[in-house]
């Protein structure tokens, strides 16, 4: 669990953070969003650890860290958005290094090396890590993040390097983590992957927090949001509160919808209820990123 209470950071008198309070459950994953400036790395190197808050509290397990800072970092697992790793080593090395520092038993240590290396696709790869892509060590880096089995995993710009195989490996180890309780925090600019793995989200402005819940629930209160829809068939005409507008192809097989917000649950069932085999339904990726943007520069200018 994390908790962070009127948590906030001044530089030179202007408030990076401010009075920030945010809660994350185990088996959760929340993401942090905002624009550039407005607070999110500076919210992680507090929550990590790595600077103090000038006010607030945060609070790791049961561990409030400005009391027990060694028992509260014990808990966490990080990914920095620049993981660094000892270039002379192999990846496995590496991990066994930092095991070490863990104080985790050889076997134990050795057995999630393993599981590890191969749950990020690096297993067998004898380079030396001063050889690896920015790809292969932001692998290295989730890897670490979750050596020691912590109940608290906090990830910066976590798929920023990484190629369509490895986001999807990505995925699927951090749903995993959070399956088995542990508490997860991604901090990243990448909407659209948000969207995707995180439960809820956060959004700050100008360190602020100016939203927090579901994505579905932040983006119906954005800007319009563009529904692609494909049947096998002819489209139905759709009679559905929230749309704005509708164009069809000229076969009718395909439309774009203009919503006011996420329908498309009752555009399945009106195309399912017509008896139309629905063959792709989406909300245009960056129509839903426009409507997060939208609402930073409201929140940011009022």
């Amino acid at each position: 669990m994390i908790e962070l209470t009127d948590l906030t950071k001044r530089y030179n008198g202007v408030p990076a953070v401010d009075n920030l309070s945010l809660r994350v459950s185990e088996g959760e994953i929340v993401g942090l969003l905002g624009p550039n400036g407005a607070g999110k790395s500076t919210t992680i190197l507090m929550t990590t650890g790595l600077i103090e808050p000038d006010a607030g509290q945060i609070k790791i397990e049961r561990h409030i860290m400005q009391k027990n800072p060694l028992l509260a970092k014990a808990k966490i697992g990080y990914m920095p958005e620049d993981v660094g790793f000892y270039p002379g080593l192999t990846a496995a090395d590496n991990l066994d290094f930092f095991g070490r520092l863990y104080e985790m038993e050889a076997g134990r240590r050795k057995k999630r090396i393993d599981e590890l290396l191969v749950s990020v696709g690096l297993d067998g790869v004898s380079t030396l890590v001063g050889g690896y892509s920015k790809g292969m060590r932001q692998r290295l880096g989730l890897a670490k993040a979750l050596l020691n089995e912590p109940p608290v995993i906090i990830l910066d710009e976590p798929t920023a390097n990484l190629d369509p195989v490895g986001v999807s490996d990505y995925r699927k180890i951090v749903r995993q983590a959070a399956a088995d309780g542990a508490a997860i925090l991604v901090s990243s600019h990448i909407l659209s992957e948000v969207s995707v793995i995180c439960s809820r989200i956060a959004l700050l402005s100008r360190g602020k927090l100016v939203a927090d819940g579901t994505w579905q629930e932040i983006s119906d209160q954005g800007s319009d949001l563009i529904v692609r829809v494909e049947g096998r068939l002819p489209l139905p005409e759709f009679s559905i509160g929230g749309i704005r507008s509708v164009s069809y192809t000229p076969d009718r097989t395909s439309a774009v919808i203009v919503a006011s917000q996420d329908i498309r649950c009752e555009i399945a069932d009106a195309v399912t209820s017509a008896g139309v085999p629905l063959r792709n339904l989406q909300i245009d990726s960056e129509s839903a990123e426009e409507a997060l943007l939208q609402r930073f520069r409201k929140e940011a200018d009022a």
